[in-house]
């Protein structure tokens, strides 16, 4: 009679093992996953925050105030308009 005891705890513990690897561990690597994405994302939006600062800083030494937002608009602008065109040429690939 001890053996059925034993291998039934045995199997008890297996079937414990088996579900926390099923649930718990794959929940626990999930959460670990969105906690360093959440830190990567805030990382690289501070550095870009802090790059744009930067030149626009050194745009300013020169050209004062209004050209490094003059420059800003220029560069902005011409993102813009080449994302409109290529959004264009897209939808005429569909059609």
């Amino acid at each position: 009679m001890h053996e059925y005891a034993v291998r039934f705890a045995a199997l008890l513990e297996q079937v414990a093992l088996k579900v926390r690897s099923l649930t718990v561990d794959r929940v626990a690597h999930v959460i670990k996953l969105t906690g360093l994405g959440i830190l990567t994302a805030s990382l690289a939006f501070t550095t870009v925050v802090f790059l744009l600062w930067a030149i626009f800083g050194a745009l300013e030494i020169p050209l004062t105030t209004a050209g490094a937002f003059a420059v800003y608009a220029i560069v902005l602008i011409g993102a813009g308009g080449y994302l409109w065109f290529t959004r264009a040429e897209e939808a005429k690939e569909e059609e």
